[in-house]
């Protein structure tokens, strides 16, 4: 609500370019239809138009397709080259290390680290625990108590309930170093799980490597208690006062490409330069 009401103020008084620099765009999950939900993204999409934005830089949006949403440019980039170069950097042995997706829909942004730093690829199929886009939405659609004596409507078929699968590694971890690889780690029960089975399956060091770390409610205490040596996250979101609390957490400072971002639109000049090296599935 800050952000737009500081670009209306500014559109009303007259301001030829309202830029916003959102290193992290909030909502970005919510940017499809599940169940008869609503597309939260799409709505704050309009908002920023409405209020006088003229263009967004950002960084790793959780669906490339967020970018149709908005009725001006937006700069999407991003921060796996700074993320590869700790891992080349910090990381003894990388080498020996194999790139994991904890599910097989972070797959391609997996085979994309992979592919640039020449290692191996794991997946990680099947779930421990129900999916945020199975879970009850507290609502009762169609009522569970109907009144029989109005029009019955049509009778749908009954759609069979999805069973999954029971977790297992498509790939062969044991004795490597597994780098999980993700866009956003706000609840850590997934990557704790992830790293559990990894464990079991013989890998002896485990790291996360994402670019927004959320790090919301008891993530750092539930990382510190797991089997993750290390959670490694850029600074698009302030997170120092999880890092107090759990020493396994990183930073990387991704400053130097935003504010390269912003000298190259104030200036006029070409943004390509920004996107060297990036592949469709980054």
């Amino acid at each position: 609500m800050e952000l737009l009401v500081m670009a209306y103020a500014l559109k009303t008084s007259c301001a030829k370019n309202i830029i916003g620099v959102i290193p992290y765009f909030p909502y970005s999950k919510q940017c499809k239809m599940r169940k008869r939900g609503s597309i939260v993204c799409k709505l704050l999409a309009s908002m920023l138009a409405k209020a006088g934005l003229t263009h967004i830089i950002t960084m790793d949006l959780h669906q490339k397709e967020i970018q149709g949403f908005f009725s001006f440019p937006v700069d999407n980039l991003r921060a796996s080259p700074f993320l590869i170069q700790y891992i080349q950097e910090e990381i003894p042995d990388y080498r020996n290390a194999i790139i994991v997706s904890k599910s097989p829909s972070a797959a391609k942004r997996a085979q994309s680290y992979a592919e640039r730093l020449r290692l191996g690829l794991a997946v990680i199929h099947g779930e421990a625990q129900c999916s945020e886009s199975d879970m009850a939405d507290g609502r009762h659609s169609p009522p569970c108590v109907r009144n029989t004596t109005g029009h019955t409507g049509l009778e749908l078929p009954l759609m069979m309930a999805k069973e999954k699968p029971p977790i297992t590694v498509v790939g062969d971890v044991g004795g490597r170093i597994a780098i999980i690889v993700d866009d956003i780690i706000d609840d850590v029960g997934d990557f704790v799980a992830a790293a559990e089975i990894l464990k079991e399956r013989g890998a002896y060091k485990i790291y996360i490597m994402a670019t927004h770390g959320l790090l919301s409610a008891d993530a750092p205490r539930l990382i510190e208690e797991s089997a993750i040596d290390e959670v490694v996250v850029t600074n698009t979101v302030p997170h120092e006062v999880q890092k107090l609390q759990c020493p396994k957490i990183k930073t990387v400072d991704v400053s130097m490409i935003l504010a390269e971002a912003i000298r190259r639109i104030h200036n006029g000049e070409s943004m390509a330069y920004l996107f060297r090296n990036i592949t469709v599935d980054d």
